[in-house]
């Protein structure tokens, strides 16, 4: 137990530092491959379309205090596949794998 402690510690002291000497665009970029992983696949679920694939079209950092003290970064991701396309807004916790796709509304997927 002790040792899980210290190691959560160490992490995040270690990403408490990297984000303090990474721009913006550097930490946006770090945590970009997961948002689009993530937005991917349920585009590809949603759409019924597994050769679906996904494009970062803006991102942005969040301010913490809305978080509780969290940074987060926010991703719009678009996809297209199957004729059909979406896009959804993704949420990433810094430092974390946990992001979280939130469908647009969007008439392209109305049947």
């Amino acid at each position: 137990m002790v040792f899980e402690r210290k190691s959560f510690a160490g992490l995040a002291l270690g990403v408490l530092t990297l984000a303090g000497c990474a721009s913006d665009q550097q930490i946006l970029a770090s945590e970009q491959d997961q948002a689009l992983l993530v937005a991917t696949r349920r585009g590809q679920f949603e759409l019924s379309c597994p050769t679906a694939r996904g494009i970062v079209l803006s991102s942005n950092l969040l301010q913490p205090v809305v978080w509780n003290g969290l940074e987060r970064a926010e991703y719009t991701v678009g996809v297209e596949g199957c004729g059909r396309k979406t896009t959804y807004v993704v949420v990433c916790q810094l430092g974390s794998p946990s992001c979280l796709a939130v469908a647009a509304r969007n008439p392209a997927l109305a049947p």
